[in-house]
C-alpha cells in the first residue's frame, strides 16, 4: 500500500518546489525587496555602532540624532567627500545650556569630546529654532559640512567648513560661517544670563577646548547639524 502512495505524494510535494523557487528570485529581484534589506542593513550597522559606543564619561547623543548622522556619514565617506573616520555631531533640538556637541572617532568607537556650542544669534535664544543658508542671516545652517583647512582669525585658531547639501548650507564658506572659539561661548556665560551666548551663524565652541577639538576634526571629517526640521529632511537627499 505505501508503494502506491509514495509516488503521489513525492508528485504533491514537487508541485511546490518551483513556487518557491520563483518567490526567492523575486524577493532578490525585486528594486523595493533589495532597497528595503540595504535599508535594513544600514540601520542594523548603525544601531551597532550607537550600542558599542565607549561614552568615555561623556553623556551619548539621543539615537534618532545619531542615525541620521551615521547616514549622511557613510553617504559622504562612499562619495569620497571625507577621509577622516571622524564625526562632529551637534544637536539643535537641545538647549544651550546643554553639551551637544560630540566628537566621536568611528574608528574605536569612542567619544573623545562632548561640549557647548554656541548657534546663530537670529536662529534663536537659548533654543535654536529657525535655520538659514542665505547671506548675512546671522542664522545656523544645518545638514553636513566637511572640514577644510584651518586658519588665525579674530578668534585665533579657526576651521573653514564646507556645506554638502544645496539649498541648505552650500553657503558656508561664503558666509565664513567656521568652527572657533569665543569667549560667549564658555559655560560659566550661563550663570550670568541663563543661555549660551550666540555667534553670527558659526558653531563656537570654548576657548578651551577649540585647539583640541579644532586639530582633531580638521581636515576632512565630516560634521552634523541636526534639528528635527521637517523641511530640512524633505530638503535632504543625505537623510531618509
Amino acid at each position: 500500500m505505501i508503494y502506491r502512495i509514495l509516488p503521489l505524494v513525492l508528485l504533491f510535494l514537487m508541485s511546490f518546489a518551483p513556487k518557491a523557487t520563483n518567490n526567492v528570485k523575486n524577493i532578490e529581484t525585486d528594486p523595493k525587496m533589495v532597497a528595503s534589506n540595504v535599508t535594513m542593513s544600514m540601520a542594523a550597522k548603525i544601531e551597532m555602532v550607537y550600542n558599542s559606543l565607549n561614552a568615555n564619561n561623556f553623556a551619548i547623543p539621543q539615537m534618532d540624532c545619531f542615525k541620521r548622522a551615521m547616514e549622511g556619514f557613510y553617504a559622504l565617506k562612499q562619495s569620497g567627500a571625507i577621509e577622516k573616520d571622524i564625526i562632529t555631531i551637534i544637536d539643535f533640538s537641545m538647549s544651550s545650556t546643554k553639551k551637544r556637541l560630540w566628537v566621536i572617532d568611528l574608528t574605536s568607537n569612542t567619544i573623545l569630546f562632548n561640549s557647548v556650542v554656541s548657534h546663530g544669534m537670529k536662529s534663536g535664544g537659548e533654543y535654536a529654532t529657525s535655520f538659514s543658508n542665505s547671506q548675512n542671516s546671522n542664522k545656523s545652517s544645518l545638514g553636513f559640512y566637511v572640514t577644510g583647512e584651518t586658519y588665525i582669525g579674530k578668534h585665533g585658531l579657526s576651521l573653514k567648513l564646507d556645506g554638502q547639501e544645496r539649498g541648505i548650507n552650500h553657503n558656508a564658506r561664503a558666509r565664513a560661517v567656521v568652527m572657533h572659539g569665543a569667549n560667549y561661548a564658555n559655560p560659566s556665560i550661563l550663570r550670568s544670563q541663563g543661555y549660551l551666548g550666540r555667534s553670527q551663524g558659526c558653531p563656537a565652541i570654548p576657548e578651551s577646548l577649540k585647539n583640541q577639538i579644532i586639530n582633531t576634526v580638521k581636515g576632512k571629517s565630516c560634521l552634523f547639524i541636526f534639528h528635527p526640521s521637517r523641511s530640512y529632511e524633505i530638503a535632504s537627499k543625505l537623510v531618509s
